[in-house]
């Protein structure tokens, strides 16, 4: 079992920036890929970015606006978020998981760092 847990959410107003922050329970050398999602209202839990223990990194629909990035001494993954949008508001989750055989993989979730963005 992996626990997660984020901070790092708040209130920000359009522009602004805010770091998020998942802290694993395991190293995260060994989790094969990290990522963060977010949920607003009403709408699906969406991909925002991911991070593999190789440090190859995936972005959806950022604009160049969210960093992902990885500590492993501290078995931790941030997301750093500029250039915030009232669009941007949402519950963001962190993600991890595990490959455990050619067909078997383990996934877990945080608890979600509620994010809002508003003046």
């Amino acid at each position: 079992q992996v626990q997660l847990v984020e901070s790092g959410g708040g209130l920000v107003q359009p522009g602004g920036s805010l770091r998020l922050s998942c802290a694993a329970s395991i190293s995260i050398v060994t989790i094969d890929t990290m990522g963060w999602y977010r949920q607003a209202p009403g709408k699906q839990r969406d991909l925002v970015a991911t991070i593999t223990n190789g440090g190859s990194v995936n972005y959806v629909d950022s604009k160049g606006r969210f960093t992902i990035s990885r500590d492993n001494a501290k078995n931790t993954v941030h997301l750093q978020m500029n250039s915030l949008k009232p669009e941007d508001t949402a519950v963001y989750y962190c993600n991890a998981r595990i490959i455990r055989s050619s067909s078997t993989r383990s996934e877990y979730w945080g608890q979600g760092t509620q994010v809002t963005v508003s003046s």
